[in-house]
């Protein structure tokens, strides 16, 4: 009852079944798609109507402490759970890897680990340090703090944990 060719057969007809499925559901889609065409972008309001006596209300934008506040009584010990992000490319016993070694990194000269490959940019702020203040502003955005690093890190956006980890690195020699 089922040779070779009933086989083909019936395997042709469901594939077939499954493409003429996804062709309706494709052309569903284009008919009755209801996103917006750009993806993630806001899509403004064709008019406003305005209200009499209606104020408009301003954005408070609630700034929290700043990092000197937060460095102050940071934590070296959490800091230490920070630095596992760090720890693909950084080292600690004095040796680089992919990034150069952080014993002593707090108020060091910039670009100062003799043998390490920096980055252009990196080389030209080779007369400043790494002050706590611009660690925190590098460990926020790297690539916004120093425009061609090579670092590829996207930064921590929490001040707590910039400062416990440079807390961390300060302990570090």
């Amino acid at each position: 009852m089922f040779d070779t060719m009933t086989m083909t057969k019936v395997t042709g007809a469901v594939c077939g079944a499954l493409l003429v499925y996804l062709m309706g559901a494709w052309a569903a889609e284009s008919l009755y798609h209801i996103e917006p065409e750009a993806h993630g972008d806001e899509v403004a309001q064709a008019y406003v109507i305005e209200v009499a006596g209606a104020e408009v209300a301003e954005e408070v934008v609630e700034e929290g402490p700043t990092f000197d506040v937060v460095f102050a009584s940071a934590d070296a010990a959490a800091g230490e759970g920070v630095f596992t992000k760090c720890k693909a490319c950084h080292k600690l016993d004095g040796s680089d890897g992919t990034g150069p070694h952080l014993n002593g990194v707090v108020n060091r000269a910039k670009a100062a680990s003799a043998g390490f490959g920096y980055s252009e940019a990196l080389l030209a702020m080779a007369g400043d340090t790494w002050t706590p203040e611009n660690l925190n502003a590098f460990l926020e955005n790297p690539k916004g703090y120093v425009p061609g690093t090579k670092m590829a890190f996207a930064g921590l956006a929490k001040v707590q944990e910039r400062a416990n980890l440079i807390a961390y690195l300060s302990t570090v020699n």
